[in-house]
């Protein structure tokens, strides 16, 4: 009895960590597409996340559009802000170093902040789940139908992306730019349109992370910054720049994370994923999938 319990009891645990390194994952997608293409941290990835979900209450709760029409909304809404900032902030920079370009983003992040609390408010957040709170039963354990659309939109962005950089002439141009620029320039590629490209996709990722996480977690104007830890910790464990690193590695500290909170205490949670970060940098400072060029930040 006691044993079918302990194995309900990982089980759930597990659905957990899944559900939360999902999450992770797809922020961590977004550090990614940044990094490779400029070379920068891009510390305003998760006002994306929250500008997305926020977005999305206000479509949904408040204007009581469907979600496929407000995600879609909310997607190009964001995206649109993530090119303004490209714009704005990154491109008119001549000859920047990668320090000055990671401070502008961290100027941006505040005022992104800032504006989501002037117009949501301090307040947390509810959305409505896409299909219903009645969990499905899994050997005992439970998950909610919204952790599976989390779970099977983060593996549609996935493919999406493979088969973009794979097999598109777009993808292979930003490849292109992430690997040599200068070559990449000289081949005839605008690495300028593809670094805003890469603004585009990042905030993307992030408007369907903040829209599809928002039923579970609720939002508010705040909780960018550790979706953003969070997912630069599973981007650094899998290895900056590298995408399929940081699907693995999201998932990795999710799942510790859940393990960790429910074994030892939920008080610890947040310092698990700072354990493995740690741990892994002090093995392997270029992350379980990166190489070595990763492991440091070169200049724009």
């Amino acid at each position: 009895m006691s044993s079918g319990g302990s194995f309900t009891d990982l089980l759930q645990f597990i659905f957990m960590g899944l559900q939360r390194g999902s999450i992770y994952a797809m922020v961590a997608m977004g550090f990614n597409m940044i990094y490779n293409s400029t070379g920068i941290i891009n510390l305003a990835q998760g006002e994306f996340v929250v500008l997305g979900g926020l977005m999305m209450v206000t479509l949904t709760m408040g204007l009581n559009l469907s979600i496929p029409f407000a995600l879609m909304i909310t997607v190009i809404f964001v995206t649109v802000i993530g090119i303004l900032m490209e714009r704005f902030t990154i491109n008119p920079v001549k000859s920047p170093t990668v320090l000055r370009l990671i401070i502008i983003t961290v100027a941006v992040s505040i005022l992104l902040k800032g504006v989501a609390m002037c117009f949501w408010g301090k307040e947390s957040h509810y959305m409505r789940h896409f299909t219903g709170t009645e969990p499905f039963e899994i050997m005992g354990a439970t998950i909610l139908p919204q952790t599976l659309w989390i779970i099977g939109i983060l593996l549609v962005i996935v493919v999406g992306f493979a088969l973009f950089f794979n097999f598109t002439m777009t993808g292979k141009s930003m490849r292109a730019c992430s690997i040599n620029r200068d070559a990449a320039r000289l081949a005839g590629i605008n690495d300028r349109n593809m670094v805003m490209l890469s603004f585009a996709l990042s905030a993307g990722i992030g408007a369907v992370a903040g829209s599809i996480i928002t039923p579970i977690i609720q939002m508010d104007y705040a909780r960018g910054a550790l979706l953003g830890i969070k997912g630069f910790g599973a981007a650094v464990v899998g290895g900056l720049g590298n995408s399929f690193g940081a699907v693995v590695a999201g998932l990795l500290i999710g799942i510790v994370e859940a393990l960790g909170g429910g074994y030892i205490s939920t008080h610890y949670m947040d310092a698990f994923a700072l354990l493995i970060l740690l741990v892994v940098l002090f093995i392997r400072p270029s992350g379980i999938f990166g190489s070595r060029e990763a492991s440091r930040l070169k200049e724009f």
